[in-house]
Protein backbone atom coordinates (compact mmCIF):
# COMPACT_ATOMS: atom_id res chain seq x y z
CA UNK A 1 0.00 0.00 0.00
CA UNK A 2 1.25 3.47 -0.88
CA UNK A 3 0.51 6.70 0.95
CA UNK A 4 -2.20 8.85 -0.65
CA UNK A 5 -0.95 11.52 -3.00
CA UNK A 6 2.37 9.82 -3.64
CA UNK A 7 3.29 8.28 -6.87
CA UNK A 8 4.36 4.71 -6.70
CA UNK A 9 8.06 4.22 -7.40
CA UNK A 10 8.58 2.60 -10.73
CA UNK A 11 10.41 -0.69 -10.45
CA UNK A 12 12.57 -1.56 -13.39
CA UNK A 13 12.09 -4.90 -14.97
CA UNK A 14 15.16 -7.13 -15.54
CA UNK A 15 15.81 -6.13 -19.15
CA UNK A 16 15.80 -2.46 -18.18
CA UNK A 17 18.32 -2.77 -15.37
CA UNK A 18 21.80 -1.44 -15.99
CA UNK A 19 24.18 -4.36 -16.02
CA UNK A 20 27.92 -3.95 -15.39
CA UNK A 21 30.18 -4.06 -18.45
CA UNK A 22 31.75 -7.50 -18.81
CA UNK A 23 35.51 -7.63 -18.41
CA UNK A 24 37.32 -6.94 -21.67
CA UNK A 25 34.36 -5.22 -23.31
CA UNK A 26 36.22 -1.89 -23.18
CA UNK A 27 39.08 -3.33 -25.20
CA UNK A 28 36.74 -4.26 -28.00
CA UNK A 29 35.48 -0.72 -28.22
CA UNK A 30 39.08 0.45 -28.59
CA UNK A 31 40.72 -1.94 -31.09
CA UNK A 32 43.83 0.22 -31.44
CA UNK A 33 44.89 -0.91 -27.96
CA UNK A 34 44.72 -4.54 -29.07
CA UNK A 35 46.96 -3.76 -32.03
CA UNK A 36 49.35 -1.78 -29.84
CA UNK A 37 49.63 -4.63 -27.34
CA UNK A 38 50.14 -7.11 -30.19
CA UNK A 39 52.97 -5.02 -31.65
CA UNK A 40 54.66 -4.57 -28.28
CA UNK A 41 54.64 -8.31 -27.55
CA UNK A 42 55.39 -9.68 -31.00
CA UNK A 43 57.72 -7.07 -32.51
CA UNK A 44 60.86 -8.04 -30.52
CA UNK A 45 60.49 -11.69 -31.53
CA UNK A 46 59.89 -10.80 -35.16
CA UNK A 47 62.94 -8.54 -35.19
CA UNK A 48 65.16 -11.27 -33.74
CA UNK A 49 63.79 -13.85 -36.17
CA UNK A 50 64.32 -11.49 -39.07
CA UNK A 51 67.91 -10.67 -38.11
CA UNK A 52 69.15 -14.10 -37.08
CA UNK A 53 66.96 -16.54 -39.08
CA UNK A 54 65.32 -15.11 -42.18
CA UNK A 55 68.04 -12.69 -43.23
CA UNK A 56 70.80 -15.37 -43.11
CA UNK A 57 68.45 -17.72 -44.98
CA UNK A 58 67.95 -15.20 -47.77
CA UNK A 59 71.69 -14.46 -47.89
CA UNK A 60 72.45 -18.18 -48.10
CA UNK A 61 70.07 -18.63 -51.03
CA UNK A 62 71.66 -15.64 -52.75
CA UNK A 63 75.18 -17.01 -52.23
CA UNK A 64 74.17 -20.39 -53.64
CA UNK A 65 74.04 -18.78 -57.09
CA UNK A 66 77.65 -17.58 -56.86
CA UNK A 67 81.16 -19.07 -56.77
CA UNK A 68 82.16 -17.07 -53.70
CA UNK A 69 84.68 -18.43 -51.21
CA UNK A 70 85.38 -17.33 -47.67
CA UNK A 71 88.53 -15.34 -48.44
CA UNK A 72 87.32 -13.55 -51.60
CA UNK A 73 86.26 -9.92 -51.49
CA UNK A 74 83.98 -10.26 -54.53
CA UNK A 75 81.69 -12.89 -55.97
CA UNK A 76 80.65 -14.00 -59.45
CA UNK A 77 77.17 -15.10 -60.39
CA UNK A 78 77.11 -18.62 -61.80
CA UNK A 79 73.35 -19.26 -61.86
CA UNK A 80 72.35 -22.86 -61.22
CA UNK A 81 75.87 -24.28 -61.82
CA UNK A 82 76.31 -25.24 -58.14
CA UNK A 83 73.00 -27.11 -58.12
CA UNK A 84 73.78 -28.83 -61.43
CA UNK A 85 77.16 -29.93 -60.09
CA UNK A 86 75.66 -31.31 -56.89
CA UNK A 87 73.03 -33.38 -58.70
CA UNK A 88 75.65 -34.65 -61.13
CA UNK A 89 78.28 -35.77 -58.63
CA UNK A 90 78.43 -39.44 -57.63
CA UNK A 91 79.29 -38.75 -53.98
CA UNK A 92 76.18 -36.61 -53.56
CA UNK A 93 73.90 -39.64 -53.62
CA UNK A 94 76.14 -41.53 -51.19
CA UNK A 95 75.93 -38.55 -48.85
CA UNK A 96 72.15 -38.47 -49.21
CA UNK A 97 72.05 -42.20 -48.43
CA UNK A 98 74.20 -41.67 -45.32
CA UNK A 99 71.90 -38.87 -44.21
CA UNK A 100 68.73 -40.92 -44.70
CA UNK A 101 70.10 -44.04 -42.98
CA UNK A 102 71.47 -42.10 -40.03
CA UNK A 103 68.33 -39.98 -39.63
CA UNK A 104 65.85 -42.87 -39.81
CA UNK A 105 67.89 -45.01 -37.41
CA UNK A 106 68.42 -42.11 -35.00
CA UNK A 107 64.76 -41.07 -34.95
CA UNK A 108 63.35 -44.57 -34.56
CA UNK A 109 65.99 -45.66 -32.07
CA UNK A 110 65.62 -42.57 -29.87
CA UNK A 111 61.83 -42.65 -29.84
CA UNK A 112 61.36 -46.42 -29.37
CA UNK A 113 63.97 -46.72 -26.61
CA UNK A 114 62.78 -43.48 -25.02
CA UNK A 115 59.20 -44.75 -24.85
CA UNK A 116 60.31 -48.14 -23.50
CA UNK A 117 62.36 -46.54 -20.72
CA UNK A 118 59.56 -44.10 -19.93
CA UNK A 119 57.09 -46.97 -19.52
CA UNK A 120 59.55 -48.83 -17.29
CA UNK A 121 60.42 -45.88 -15.05
CA UNK A 122 56.87 -44.57 -14.80
CA UNK A 123 56.29 -47.17 -12.11
CA UNK A 124 57.13 -46.87 -8.44
CA UNK A 125 60.57 -48.42 -8.32
CA UNK A 126 63.37 -48.02 -5.82
CA UNK A 127 65.91 -45.44 -6.99
CA UNK A 128 63.98 -44.51 -10.11
CA UNK A 129 64.81 -40.80 -9.76
CA UNK A 130 68.53 -41.59 -9.83
CA UNK A 131 68.06 -43.71 -12.95
CA UNK A 132 65.99 -40.98 -14.61
CA UNK A 133 68.76 -38.46 -13.98
CA UNK A 134 71.39 -40.85 -15.31
CA UNK A 135 69.43 -41.38 -18.55
CA UNK A 136 68.91 -37.65 -19.12
CA UNK A 137 72.46 -36.58 -18.19
CA UNK A 138 74.15 -37.40 -21.55
CA UNK A 139 71.75 -35.06 -23.34
CA UNK A 140 73.27 -32.01 -21.64
CA UNK A 141 76.89 -33.13 -22.08
CA UNK A 142 78.95 -31.75 -24.95
CA UNK A 143 78.73 -33.83 -28.11
CA UNK A 144 82.46 -33.46 -28.70
CA UNK A 145 83.24 -34.90 -25.28
CA UNK A 146 80.92 -37.84 -25.84
CA UNK A 147 82.44 -38.42 -29.29
CA UNK A 148 85.93 -38.65 -27.80
CA UNK A 149 84.70 -41.04 -25.12
CA UNK A 150 82.99 -43.37 -27.58
CA UNK A 151 86.11 -43.46 -29.74
CA UNK A 152 87.77 -45.30 -26.87
CA UNK A 153 84.70 -47.51 -26.35
CA UNK A 154 84.80 -48.69 -29.99
CA UNK A 155 88.61 -48.78 -30.27
CA UNK A 156 89.62 -52.14 -31.83
CA UNK A 157 92.63 -52.52 -29.53
CA UNK A 158 91.28 -51.90 -26.02
CA UNK A 159 87.70 -50.70 -26.46
CA UNK A 160 84.80 -51.98 -24.37
CA UNK A 161 82.65 -53.09 -27.32
CA UNK A 162 85.39 -55.13 -29.09
CA UNK A 163 86.31 -56.72 -25.75
CA UNK A 164 82.70 -57.78 -25.08
CA UNK A 165 82.37 -59.20 -28.61
CA UNK A 166 85.63 -61.11 -28.16
CA UNK A 167 84.40 -62.63 -24.90
CA UNK A 168 81.25 -63.78 -26.72
CA UNK A 169 83.36 -65.38 -29.43
CA UNK A 170 82.36 -62.81 -32.09
CA UNK A 171 84.93 -61.19 -34.33
CA UNK A 172 84.88 -57.43 -33.81
CA UNK A 173 84.94 -55.26 -36.93
CA UNK A 174 87.17 -52.22 -37.19
CA UNK A 175 84.53 -49.59 -36.49
CA UNK A 176 86.78 -46.65 -37.39
CA UNK A 177 88.00 -47.97 -40.77
CA UNK A 178 84.93 -49.67 -42.22
CA UNK A 179 82.50 -47.06 -43.65
CA UNK A 180 79.37 -49.05 -42.78
CA UNK A 181 80.45 -49.82 -39.23
CA UNK A 182 81.68 -46.25 -38.78
CA UNK A 183 78.18 -44.96 -39.58
CA UNK A 184 76.78 -47.53 -37.16
CA UNK A 185 79.20 -46.30 -34.48
CA UNK A 186 78.09 -42.68 -34.93
CA UNK A 187 74.42 -43.67 -34.90
CA UNK A 188 74.75 -45.62 -31.66
CA UNK A 189 76.64 -42.74 -30.08
CA UNK A 190 73.99 -40.23 -31.14
CA UNK A 191 71.13 -42.39 -29.82
CA UNK A 192 72.89 -42.84 -26.49
CA UNK A 193 73.49 -39.10 -26.15
CA UNK A 194 69.99 -37.93 -27.14
CA UNK A 195 67.94 -40.77 -25.66
CA UNK A 196 67.24 -38.69 -22.56
CA UNK A 197 65.31 -36.08 -24.55
CA UNK A 198 62.73 -38.54 -25.91
CA UNK A 199 62.64 -40.28 -22.54
CA UNK A 200 61.76 -37.10 -20.61
CA UNK A 201 59.10 -36.00 -23.11
CA UNK A 202 57.40 -39.41 -23.10
CA UNK A 203 57.65 -39.60 -19.32
CA UNK A 204 55.87 -36.27 -18.99
CA UNK A 205 53.20 -37.41 -21.48
CA UNK A 206 52.54 -40.57 -19.46
CA UNK A 207 51.57 -38.42 -16.47
CA UNK A 208 48.55 -37.22 -18.46
CA UNK A 209 47.30 -40.63 -19.58
CA UNK A 210 43.71 -41.24 -18.51
CA UNK A 211 43.73 -43.90 -15.82
CA UNK A 212 40.02 -44.68 -16.27
CA UNK A 213 40.62 -45.87 -19.84
CA UNK A 214 43.48 -48.10 -18.73
CA UNK A 215 41.34 -49.56 -15.94
CA UNK A 216 38.44 -50.12 -18.32
CA UNK A 217 40.69 -52.05 -20.69
CA UNK A 218 41.96 -54.16 -17.78
CA UNK A 219 38.41 -54.89 -16.61
CA UNK A 220 37.38 -55.91 -20.14
CA UNK A 221 40.21 -58.44 -20.16
CA UNK A 222 42.36 -56.77 -22.83
CA UNK A 223 45.90 -58.08 -23.11
CA UNK A 224 48.88 -55.86 -22.37
CA UNK A 225 49.70 -55.54 -26.07
CA UNK A 226 46.12 -54.60 -26.92
CA UNK A 227 46.04 -52.06 -24.10
CA UNK A 228 49.34 -50.61 -25.29
CA UNK A 229 48.40 -50.35 -28.97
CA UNK A 230 44.68 -49.51 -28.68
CA UNK A 231 44.50 -47.43 -25.49
CA UNK A 232 47.92 -45.99 -24.59
CA UNK A 233 49.47 -45.18 -27.98
CA UNK A 234 46.46 -43.17 -29.25
CA UNK A 235 46.74 -40.95 -26.17
CA UNK A 236 50.46 -40.45 -26.89
CA UNK A 237 49.88 -39.54 -30.55
CA UNK A 238 50.41 -35.76 -30.14
CA UNK A 239 53.63 -36.36 -28.22
CA UNK A 240 54.83 -38.81 -30.85
CA UNK A 241 54.17 -36.33 -33.65
CA UNK A 242 56.02 -33.61 -31.72
CA UNK A 243 59.02 -35.84 -31.10
CA UNK A 244 59.11 -37.06 -34.70
CA UNK A 245 59.56 -33.46 -35.88
CA UNK A 246 62.03 -32.26 -33.25
CA UNK A 247 64.19 -35.41 -33.23
CA UNK A 248 64.25 -35.42 -37.04
CA UNK A 249 65.42 -31.80 -37.19
CA UNK A 250 68.05 -32.37 -34.51
CA UNK A 251 69.44 -35.52 -36.14
CA UNK A 252 69.82 -33.81 -39.49
CA UNK A 253 71.98 -31.12 -37.86
CA UNK A 254 74.51 -33.45 -36.21
CA UNK A 255 78.01 -32.12 -36.78
CA UNK A 256 80.08 -32.46 -33.61
CA UNK A 257 79.99 -36.26 -33.36
CA UNK A 258 80.93 -36.73 -37.02
CA UNK A 259 83.72 -34.16 -36.87
CA UNK A 260 85.26 -35.63 -33.72
CA UNK A 261 84.88 -39.35 -34.45
CA UNK A 262 85.43 -39.77 -38.22
CA UNK A 263 85.70 -36.33 -39.91
CA UNK A 264 83.32 -37.58 -42.57
CA UNK A 265 85.36 -40.68 -43.41
CA UNK A 266 86.66 -43.24 -43.57
CA UNK A 267 87.43 -43.71 -47.26
CA UNK A 268 86.12 -40.47 -48.68
CA UNK A 269 82.54 -39.78 -47.62
CA UNK A 270 81.80 -42.91 -45.60
CA UNK A 271 80.04 -41.03 -42.80
CA UNK A 272 79.52 -37.63 -44.43
CA UNK A 273 76.01 -36.26 -44.11
CA UNK A 274 74.57 -33.23 -45.85
CA UNK A 275 75.21 -30.88 -42.94
CA UNK A 276 78.83 -32.04 -42.74
CA UNK A 277 79.18 -31.59 -46.49
CA UNK A 278 78.11 -27.96 -46.05
CA UNK A 279 80.94 -27.47 -43.55
CA UNK A 280 83.54 -29.30 -45.64
CA UNK A 281 82.76 -27.47 -48.88
CA UNK A 282 82.47 -24.05 -47.23
CA UNK A 283 85.42 -24.07 -44.83
CA UNK A 284 87.77 -26.86 -45.92
CA UNK A 285 87.46 -26.65 -49.71
CA UNK A 286 86.84 -22.88 -49.64
CA UNK A 287 83.72 -23.16 -51.82
CA UNK A 288 81.13 -21.23 -49.84
CA UNK A 289 78.86 -20.82 -52.87
CA UNK A 290 78.68 -24.57 -53.42
CA UNK A 291 78.20 -25.16 -49.69
CA UNK A 292 75.35 -22.65 -49.70
CA UNK A 293 73.71 -24.58 -52.54
CA UNK A 294 73.90 -27.81 -50.50
CA UNK A 295 72.43 -25.98 -47.50
CA UNK A 296 69.58 -24.63 -49.64
CA UNK A 297 68.77 -28.12 -50.94
CA UNK A 298 68.78 -29.41 -47.39
CA UNK A 299 66.49 -26.58 -46.28
CA UNK A 300 63.97 -27.36 -49.02
CA UNK A 301 63.98 -31.06 -48.12
CA UNK A 302 63.45 -30.25 -44.43
CA UNK A 303 60.66 -27.84 -45.29
CA UNK A 304 58.82 -30.46 -47.34
CA UNK A 305 59.26 -33.18 -44.71
CA UNK A 306 58.08 -30.87 -41.92
CA UNK A 307 55.02 -29.76 -43.88
CA UNK A 308 54.12 -33.40 -44.55
CA UNK A 309 54.48 -34.24 -40.85
CA UNK A 310 52.35 -31.28 -39.81
CA UNK A 311 49.70 -32.25 -42.36
CA UNK A 312 49.62 -35.82 -41.02
CA UNK A 313 49.32 -34.44 -37.49
CA UNK A 314 46.38 -32.23 -38.48
CA UNK A 315 44.59 -35.14 -40.11
CA UNK A 316 45.12 -37.23 -36.97
CA UNK A 317 43.59 -34.50 -34.82
CA UNK A 318 40.55 -34.24 -37.11
CA UNK A 319 39.66 -37.91 -36.67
Amino acid sequence: MFAPGRKAARVRSWPERVLPTPPGRGWRSRPWQDHALFVVLVAPNLILLGLFVYRPLVDNIRLSFTDWNISATSLNWVGFDNYTEWFGRDDSWQIVGNTVIFTVAAVLGSMVLGLALALLLDRKLFGRNVVRSAIFAPYVISGAAIGVGFQFIFDPGFGLVPDLLHRLGIHSPDFAQNPHWALFMITVTYIWKNLGYSFVIYLAALQGVRADLMEAAEIDGASRWTTFTRVLLPQLRPTTYFLSITVLLNSLQVFDLINVMTRGGPIGTGTTTMIYQVYRESWVNQRAGYGAAVATIMFLVLLIVTLVQVRIMDRGDEK
